[in-house]
């Protein structure tokens, strides 16, 4: 019997995607499986940037962006960020960071502006109002490794508090100071958040070294 290209093309590629449909019905359950894992496991991270201007679109929000930035190299875990820009509003503020930690369920919520000792900066004020329990250790190291480089550290008010599961964090508003501080605070993040919460974060040795206790 002889067969034309045509028909042996057709009876090739008939072939291969059958074996493609049943790699695909073998394996779907697995690939939903870890799907699902995944995102049940996956952690929330709320990035809150504080600025009336770029809230209102006068300038591009950098320091919301170099804060993922710095997460992206810190942390191993399946994470995902709940990002959102605001005006320098009090209300609007603590609105945000009760919809973060209760709504959006994140387990660590970074803000960014706000921090300083004008009219309109009240991110402290509202973080403290929001937060059943302060941690001004975060603040305090924040503000010493500042001091390195900028005497005008000693402005800065950033604080951190905790609020039900969720670990809320203020930084200042410069891309290069947000790092500096990330830096410094992060070591201990992971363990904070496993006494408040019970999350695990993994993080990647090669770019910061935290801190666990030994078992």
């Amino acid at each position: 019997m002889v067969y034309n290209r045509d028909v042996l093309k057709y009876k090739s590629n008939k072939k291969i995607l059958i074996a493609t449909m049943l790699h695909l019905i073998l394996y779907l359950p697995i690939i939903a499986r870890n799907y699902v894992y995944c995102t049940m496991n996956s952690l929330k991270i709320g990035i809150l940037t504080v600025s009336d201007r770029a809230s209102k679109g006068i300038y591009e929000d950098i320091s919301g962006k170099e804060i993922i930035n710095v997460l992206n190299e810190y942390v191993s875990s399946v994470w995902e960020s709940v990002y959102e820009v605001i005006p320098d509003e009090q209300h609007i503020i603590e609105e945000r960071l009760i919809t973060l930690s209760d709504t959006k369920e994140c387990c660590l919520i970074f803000t960014t502006g706000g921090t300083g000792p004008a009219p309109r900066d009240v991110t402290p004020e509202a973080t403290e109002e929001v937060c059943y329990k302060m941690m001004p250790g975060f603040g305090e190291l924040m503000r010493q490794e500042s001091l390195k480089y900028v005497p005008t550290a000693i402005l800065s008010r950033q604080t951190a508090g905790i609020r039900n599961k969720t670990l809320i964090i203020n930084l200042p508003g410069k891309p290069k100071s947000i790092r500096e501080c990330m830096q410094v605070v992060f070591p201990a993040i992971p363990y904070c958040l496993e006494l408040i919460g019970e999350h695990t974060m993994d993080t990647n040795d090669e770019n910061i070294k935290v801190f666990r206790p030994k078992k």
